[in-house]
């Protein structure tokens, strides 16, 4: 099969139910990963539906497929530079119920001043001194999913 641009498509080859397994216990050794995200990276190998999703139910039940685990790790590992509102819209991509989405994100506002502080001092430094360059400094910890009180009480910080 031919696409526009006139390369040549490998054909998709239908994996059984073990090698299905197989590849989804690989992907999963590597990192966690939400039901959504396995399913879309298994269909590609696979021409039925269901045979995904009894495998999926299978890793969930064994434990093998956790989304609180999922967001426990991105929590932690993207937490320490990102605000709640970035890592819950990442999260929500990713296909994750927003119960486990608002269990793992507990944590309080000082925890996400001091974030917000340690990410600001890492890129600026020092306070701005005009508006343009608070302009600037507001709209990258926005970026970084900070809410705005978190962000005026961090540029409002006196050394």
């Amino acid at each position: 099969m031919t696409t526009a641009s006139g390369r040549e498509q490998p054909q998709r080859v239908a994996l059984t139910s073990a090698e299905l397994e197989a590849r989804a216990l690989r992907l999963l050794a590597r990192r966690e990963h939400s039901r959504l995200e396995l399913q879309r990276k298994l269909a590609r190998h696979s021409t039925s539906g269901a045979d995904i999703e009894a495998l999926l139910d299978r890793l969930q039940a064994s434990g093998k497929l956790s989304e609180a685990r999922l967001v426990e790790q991105t929590v932690a590992i993207r937490g320490q530079r990102f605000g709640r509102r970035k890592l819950e819209h990442e999260l929500r991509a990713k296909g994750v119920s927003e119960a486990h989405i608002s269990a793992g994100l507990q944590r309080g506002r000082e925890e996400e001043l001091h974030v917000a502080t340690a990410a600001w001092q890492r890129k600026f430094g020092q306070l701005p001194n005009s508006l343009q360059e608070r302009a600037r400094q507001v709209r990258f910890l926005q970026n970084r999913g900070f809410t705005l009180d978190v962000i005026y009480k961090v540029l409002s910080i006196k050394d």
